[in-house]
């Protein structure tokens, strides 16, 4: 097949989460009908990041999620932000952020479950998530009324850059002694 690093850096680029090396394997061979190895699509992948190693481009090729995906540089963080800022629209509410950090640290776990933690209803912020493609089903609890179980999905891994839950920040990293509530027991 000609172009083969061509067709798999299209593949990538016009992706919208991270795309597995099987997923371009299977892509290529139905679209194609070209029959590569991992390996070969592994060197292709390589000779893509060696490209947009170069300065002259804003993006790389990053691996994350289990699969590959084009990301802006460091270095173009600040004006991804300001245009991040006049999108603030679609922005999560501070609810929907706990709920989504509560399903992030301690998935999968049902609607009470997160309610109870949170103290208040969570209808509507688990709703957004859903809408925003952040959580998923995760299938339904083995207590009484079967409820949904809830866990991130893959474009909360895209969508924070980390490669499985197990990447998330340690909640002993983040709390700070302000932040303690009552004594420490020894």
């Amino acid at each position: 097949m000609k172009n083969v690093v061509q067709h798999i850096e299209a593949l990538i680029f016009a992706s919208e989460q991270s795309v597995e090396v099987f997923d371009i394997k299977q892509v290529l061979r139905d679209a194609m009908d070209y029959e590569l190895t991992s390996e070969e699509v592994e060197e292709a992948i390589a000779v893509i990041q060696q490209k947009y190693a170069d300065d002259t481009f804003a993006i790389q090729l990053c691996h994350m999620n289990g699969g590959y995906q084009f990301l802006t540089k460091k270095e173009y963080n600040k004006i991804i932000n300001q245009l991040q800022i006049q999108r603030s629209k679609k922005k999560l509410s501070q609810a929907a952020l706990e709920t989504l950090a509560i399903i992030a640290y301690r998935q999968p776990l049902t609607k009470l479950e997160i309610e109870q933690i949170r103290g208040v209803n969570c209808d509507y912020s688990i709703q957004r998530l859903l809408e925003k493609d952040l959580i998923q089903i995760n299938g339904k609890a083995e207590t009484v009324g079967k409820p949904l179980l809830y866990g991130t999905s893959r474009l909360f891994m895209d969508y924070f850059g980390i490669n499985s839950t197990a990447d998330l920040p340690k909640l002993k990293d983040i709390l700070t002694e302000e932040q303690r509530i009552g004594d420490a027991v020894e």
